[in-house]
């Protein structure tokens, strides 16, 4: 239905224009709050409403000015009265009014109230023709009439309204009025009856007002006026006034009826309001100017229409205008809701109900019609738009559920089908739009691609609006999901148009259309991702598996994925300086875009996403393949680029720079590599691929590819570290060397400073330059090399007590260093078995002759408690030592089991006794008990004293003839009083090269006592030498000066130990 226009023929606008003119010249009444009072301004504004040129206006209102007055009326209606006098007998009135208008020529109109009451004034000063009257309501005090008078009046100014309210006096007997009685105010009303003339009607009071005081409309209580001052208050009466015009001279008036000619001024002054408000860049709300609205209160009184036409001539008007100007459908509410509640389908004519429903059908027609062009007509762009279209649906769904327009449209559809059909027409048509808006210039299959690509999006788009915005109003209003069914609408259009594409592409996939083949998939999936949950009960979708459609550009897609990064990875070493880029972030440029590089690689992974799971497993395979791949291939472009740096530089600093970085930015790598299953979603896949591929198939490829990439890049990193580790190992071989090599007046505390210093600087420098895994690294391989050279530098320095002196501070200085106070190496990867025989070889390498041999005898004395068996047999000795005397006393009681070294079975034991180390006891001579011949069990039963002042030590027990030696410990250390039998220690042959001990003090030439003692040990070994020797049996008992020894003695067993050149034998 096409809308009716607003605009109207100059014929009829010229006879509305003297409507309006007539309208404003014979204004009746005072004005309303708020309207406009001066005629001369309502004029005006008819003229520019009208679009009048002012000589045009003038001749206008001169022809209007000559046209007959209009009759004037007041309309009055007497509604009801309250509080009345009770007149009669029983206490109420039979009240009735008489009303009309009085008219004084030339006299000027003064105050009612200022002149004197007259009784009967309506029938003393009004013609009775003119006089109007009530019906009687009897027996009441609170009567209703509701009944309506036109009374006719010439002259405002000097016109007077005029209502006298009168109690009906009926003619009745006495026993009548009698048998009425209530009380004695009754009596004396029928006293006073009785003195005046039957019939006579009693006064009940007045209303008296000017018309020049009166509204158009007026509706109030006023009060009844009294005669006298008897009963002043006398009650109110309720009264509604209206100035109308009667026989109006203009040409609409006497050709067309009132509610046509008000309808067309309704629609002519809107539409001027309308484009006024467009003028100004602003939006009409619905709100009429006092200009208008006064001309428009007017003219719908002077007419007399009703409520009901005033409402009826609104909508329709209003509807008309909303179909082709634009101003907010919020405007149309009122007149629906005023129709609906005044709707009585009587009370319209044929043709007005004609009128009506025909309004109803063109708005619903253009309602719908902007439904389906909501994307246009209702732009996200302008931020009121969803509120104007759901003011738009509230206004149909209102219109849709009035009375009248289900009388007089009852064939009418159901709104929300109407909607639902219009929005699935509109969603076609929308898309067919868009597809001929992106229809490219030059026809091909790439430009038809890029095309379809931009379709794709604008679909997305519209749905998330439809989503995010408009569903929630369609919803709401008419219980309508928009969304679910453009969506259905439009993904059916769209795998028809993607179909036929990639059918048109083939299986040949050149790059660039692989290039646009990806951003399509990747749309249809966003696409897909917007699939409504109620859309899963509408069975299969167009959009379905649409991934087969692109498995030809798999391919394309993985190469151009590997190719890209290539490119990114080689342009990123190119501009690398290997220069870090902060105090905190080591690495370089390179490394940071690689990371870049690898997590849009992921990043493309996850956008694949490819549903199928074993063509999914291949995909990643090849993503890991092609990233493993990178690597290996930056390390050698970073290593190339630290090259061609380098290559000019002078600085070793520099290059050593360099290295700690190419080093750090592999290390930043084997980071980014590390994190492929969890960017890749391995786990996610395994779950998939579960069921379609064997047990382990994916560690065995998937992991395999990603530990032979970690253990590339592991060995490039441990290369670089053992690059740098090598350009300091010269240093620190170097420090080692001039550290042997110092004057002996140097202390060795100086002598280590530059070894020290060197390894503060460059490890201070390396800690600063590397990350913290490759700086460990590099500490371990310092370590060890260290050590390495400091165990030559020992071998090389056994005889100099003074050299291993310095290397013994020097291990202990860097062992301190490399520790770091827990920042470097943990204790356990610094005492490796290297560092503690290293330490071992320099104790002992550094101390005296004399502390090596009392060393020596401890260690013999450790070897004797050792030792457990008596296979060679034991002795028993009973030792005390006297701290006054400074005397050690020892009985030498008897040894039992001993070896038969002679040709007969048996040997002819005795036993010699020494003090050790001979250097503290120079003139102690040994001692020797009595030879027992042919005895394996012998008693000697025989006691020595010992002078054994503050340099006693050791006492060694030597057992001659077949058993071997033993050694005691000290006194302090002894078993508890008693006698105890040690076994003999087994001898070996002479100067074993086993003992450390003996073969240093044998290296040191120049140490005569060193020397002497070692030919002892020679002398006493070469003693078990030969099938007939004797054995020497030795006990070492180490008695520190100032312990106390119980005079009792203390009592030992010793088992015998064999005199071996390494000093034999243990406690």
């Amino acid at each position: 239905i096409q809308p009716p226009s607003h605009h109207f023929s100059p014929e009829q606008r010229a006879l509305l224009y003297e409507d309006a003119l007539y309208t404003v010249l014979h204004r009746l009444g005072q004005p309303e709050p708020n309207h406009v009072t001066e005629a001369s301004e309502l004029l005006r504004y008819l003229q520019e409403a009208f679009h009048v040129e002012p000589e045009e206006h003038q001749q206008a209102l001169q022809r209007v000015r000559e046209l007959e007055k209009p009759v004037f009326c007041l309309k009055a209606t007497v509604k009801q009265a309250k509080g009345i006098l009770g007149k009669d007998v029983s206490g109420f009135s039979d009240p009735y009014c008489l009303l009309g208008i009085e008219q004084r020529v030339g006299v000027p109109g003064g105050s009612p109230g200022s002149r004197h009451r007259q009784k009967a004034v309506v029938r003393h000063t009004i013609p009775e023709e003119q006089t109007h009257r009530t019906q009687v309501i009897t027996q009441t005090l609170n009567p209703v009439w509701d009944e309506t008078f036109i009374l006719e009046f010439e002259d405002i100014t000097n016109a007077s309204f005029h209502l006298d309210m009168w109690d009906l006096d009926t003619v009745e007997s006495v026993r009548q009025k009698l048998g009425e009685l209530t009380d004695l105010h009754g009596l004396r009303r029928i006293f006073k009856e009785a003195r005046k003339d039957k019939g006579q009607d009693d006064f009940l009071g007045n209303v008296v007002l000017r018309l020049q005081d009166l509204h158009c409309r007026e509706d109030q209580w006023y009060p009844l006026e009294p005669r006298t001052e008897t009963y002043p208050d006398r009650g109110q009466c309720h009264l509604q006034f209206q100035l109308i015009h009667k026989r109006r001279a203009t040409s609409a008036s006497r050709s067309q009826p009132s509610y046509t000619v008000h309808l067309h001024l309704l629609q002519q002054l809107v539409s001027h309001e309308v484009t006024q408000h467009q003028a100004g860049s602003t939006s009409w709300d619905g709100s009429l100017s006092p200009q208008a609205a006064t001309v428009l209160f007017l003219h719908a009184t002077q007419k007399d229409l009703s409520d009901f036409h005033q409402s009826m001539a609104q909508w329709l008007a209003y509807s008309r205008l909303y179909q082709s100007l634009e101003f907010p459908s919020s405007c149309l509410l009122h007149p629906i809701t005023s129709i609906e509640y005044q709707w009585i389908q009587g009370r319209l004519k044929a043709e007005q109900q004609e009128e009506l429903a025909t309004s109803f059908s063109s708005l619903l027609a253009y309602g719908l019609s902007l439904i389906r062009r909501f994307r246009s007509v209702f732009p996200l762009s302008v931020s009121d738009s969803p509120a104007r279209l759901q003011s738009l649906l509230r206004v149909l769904v209102q219109m849709c559920k009035m009375k009248a327009f289900g009388e007089l449209c009852p064939n009418t559809a159901p709104l929300p089908q109407l909607v639902t059909e219009a929005l699935q027409t509109g969603t076609t048509e929308w898309f067919h739009l868009k597809q001929q808006h992106h229809q490219p210039m030059v026809q091909g299959i790439l430009e038809a691609g890029k095309a379809l690509l931009g379709l794709v999006q604008d679909v997305i788009g519209d749905l998330h609006q439809c989503q995010c915005t408009w569903d929630k109003i369609f919803h709401n209003t008419l219980k309508i999901h928009l969304f679910s069914m453009a969506f259905r609408e439009l993904q059916w259009l769209v795998a028809k148009r993607v179909q036929d594409h990639t059918t048109a592409v083939g299986d040949a996939v050149s790059p660039e259309m692989g290039e646009s083949l990806f951003q399509l998939y990747i749309s249809l999936k966003e696409l897909c991702q917007l699939r409504p949950s109620s859309s899963e009960r509408d069975g299969v979708l167009a959009l379905d598996n649409f991934h087969r459609w692109f498995q030809p550009a798999i391919p394309s897609w993985l190469q151009k994925t590997y190719n890209v990064a290539l490119a990114r990875v080689q342009r990123a070493v190119q501009m690398d300086e290997l220069v870090p880029l902060g105090e905190l972030t080591k690495h370089s440029t390179s490394a940071v875009d690689l990371s870049t590089c690898f997590a849009q690689i992921s990043h493309t992974a996850r956008q694949l996403d490819w549903p199928d799971p074993e063509e999914a497993f291949m995909i990643t395979v090849k993503f890991v393949e092609d990233t493993c791949r990178l690597a290996l291939v930056y390390c050698s472009l970073i290593k190339a680029r630290a090259r061609e740096l380098s290559s000019g530089q002078k600085d070793q600093g520099q290059a050593a720079n360099m290295l700690c970085v190419v080093v750090n930015d592999m290390e930043q790598l084997r980071l980014v590599i590390g994190k492929l299953p969890t960017q890749l979603a391995w786990e996610a896949l395994e779950q998939r691929v579960g069921a379609v591929l064997e047990q382990g198939q994916l560690q065995n490829t998937l992991h395999a590819q990603l530990q032979s990439a970690l253990a590339g890049l592991g060995h490039e990193i441990r290369t670089g570290v053992r690059t740098l580790a090598e350009q300091l190992e010269v240093g620190i071989a170097k420090h080692i060397q001039k550290l042997v090599g110092v004057r002996e007046s140097v202390l060795p505390e100086d002598a280590i400073l530059p070894l020290m210093k060197f390894l503060e600087v460059e490890l201070c420098y390396m800690n600063t330059n590397l990350v913290q895994e490759n700086f460990s690294s590099l500490l371990t391989l310092l370590w060890t090399h260290t050590l390495t050279v400091l165990v030559q530098a020992a071998a090389s320095q056994r005889s100099s007590t003074l050299a291993s002196n310095r290397l013994k501070i020097a291990l202990q200085n860097l062992e301190i260093c490399f520790h770091a106070e827990g920042c470097g190496l943990p204790p356990e990867a610094l005492h490796t078995a290297t560092f503690q025989a290293l330490q071992r070889d320099l104790e002992l390498q550094a101390a005296s002759s004399r502390e090596l041999i009392r060393k020596y005898f401890c260690s013999r004395i450790q070897q004797q408690a050792e030792t457990t068996s008596e296979e060679l047999g034991a002795v028993t000795v009973k030792a005390c030592y006297r701290a006054s005397e400074q005397k050690l006393r020892v009985e030498l009681l008897s040894a039992s089991s001993l070896l038969p070294l002679d040709s007969n079975g048996s040997s002819d034991p005795f036993v010699q006794l020494t003090l050790e180390p001979r250097h503290e006891f120079p003139e102690l001579a040994a001692r020797e008990t009595q030879k027992h011949k042919k005895d394996l069990h012998p008693l000697f039963d025989e006691t020595f004293e010992f002078w054994a002042g503050e340099g006693l030590s050791l006492v060694s027990f030597q057992v001659v003839g077949g058993i071997g030696q033993c050694c005691a410990p000290p006194h302090s250390s002894l078993p508890p009083p008693g006698t105890a039998s040690p076994p003999a220690s087994d001898p070996q042959t002479p100067l074993s090269a086993g003992d450390p001990i003996l073969q240093l003090l044998e290296g040191r030439k120049g140490d005569r006592e060193a020397q002497v003692f070692v030919r002892l040990r020679r002398h006493r070994a070469k003693q078990g030498i030969g099938p007939s020797a004797s054995w020497p049996i030795c006990l070492l008992a180490h008695l520190p000066p100032g312990l106390p020894v119980p005079a009792t003695g203390v009592g030992s067993r010793f088992t015998g130990t064999r005199a071996t050149g390494e000093g034999g034998g243990h406690y």
